[in-house]
Parts: structure tokens; C-alpha cells; sequence
């Protein structure tokens, strides 16, 4: 079957993919065996990380991956399908977008990072189709490491990305 003609459910069910909390479908893929002892990580980890982890990742168009953030950097790898818009908003406030994705579409990247800190949200671009991503995780990740967003928290923190955060908060 040619890569194109693949749907999301081709995806799912071939990568063995779970619902994850935030939106959208993963299941992880590489937990380093080697750790970071929690005294030499940064504040905000409770105890030891492996040094990475990687997960698949699959949104389609009816789908989107609510705020939320993470004590580390976050590496979104494109695979296959539409392209991702990853919306980041930064603790100062300033808002950016990442076009994560293939195809010869010129502002698209393969890979691009998120920081440690930053809220952060995604959708397939077109709203109707569906795109399968990596992300690798360093320091690794942990869900005590994951925090969804509120939206009216979220809201009074950041009014001028109201919209925004409304649509993409659950």
C-alpha cells in the first residue's frame, strides 16, 4: 500500500498506538537505560530521568494536543501525512509557531525543538487530515513531569492568546 494512501487508523493500529491524555495517539518507543540522578537535574524533577526517551506521535484533523508543558526540551521529528502546527508560548509571554512537516512545503522544518518550560500545543494544519511525528525527550520523560493546561489559568496568565488557548485546551 503506498505511504499516501495510508490513513490514521492504518497508523494506529500498525504502531500499536494508545490515546494519550493531551490529544492524539503515541506510544513510546525508546527509554535509555542509562539515568541522571535527580540531585543533578534542575528544579522542578523529583527524582532520577533516563538520559532520553522517544515517543510516536499521531494527530489527525479532529484532533488536537492540548497545552501543556514539560521540565525538559521536547524534539518533534516529522514522519508522514499533513503538516503540524505547534503553537508555543514562551513564560514571558511571547507566542511562536513551529510548521513541522515534508513535502516540499518551503516554511516546513523536519525537526524542531520546544523548550523546557514552555506551553505548548499542536494541530494538523489543514484541520482535516492527519500527521505522524516523533518526539524525543531530554532529560526523559516522566507524566510527573507533564502538566496540562487549565484554560482559565492559562487565560488570565497569557489574555492576549485567549483565543488560542481556548480552542486548544480541553
Amino acid at each position: 500500500m503506498d505511504r499516501e494512501l495510508r490513513d490514521a487508523g492504518y497508523w494506529i493500529d500498525r504502531l500499536r498506538l494508545e490515546p494519550h491524555p493531551e490529544g492524539g495517539y503515541y506510544r513510546q518507543t525508546y527509554r535509555a537505560e542509562l539515568n541522571i540522578g535527580g540531585e543533578a537535574l534542575p528544579p522542578g524533577f523529583a527524582d532520577s530521568r533516563p538520559v532520553a526517551t522517544a515517543i510516536y506521535f499521531l494527530l489527525d484533523g479532529t484532533n488536537f494536543s492540548a497545552f501543556h508543558r514539560l521540565c525538559s526540551d521536547e524534539m518533534w521529528h516529522f514522519y508522514a501525512g499533513a503538516a503540524v502546527v505547534v503553537h508555543v508560548i514562551e513564560e514571558n509571554g511571547k507566542y511562536s509557531e513551529i510548521l513541522l512537516g515534508g513535502g516540499g512545503d518551503d516554511e516546513a522544518v523536519f525537526q524542531a525543538v520546544v523548550k523546557a518550560g514552555c506551553w505548548f500545543a499542536s494541530e494538523v494544519r489543514d484541520g482535516k487530515s492527519w500527521a505522524l511525528v516523533g518526539c524525543t525527550v531530554s532529560p526523559g520523560f516522566d507524566f510527573a513531569d507533564f502538566e496540562l493546561g487549565k484554560r482559565q489559568e492559562l487565560v488570565l496568565r497569557f489574555p492576549q492568546h485567549a483565543n488560542l488557548i481556548e480552542r486548544l485546551t480541553r
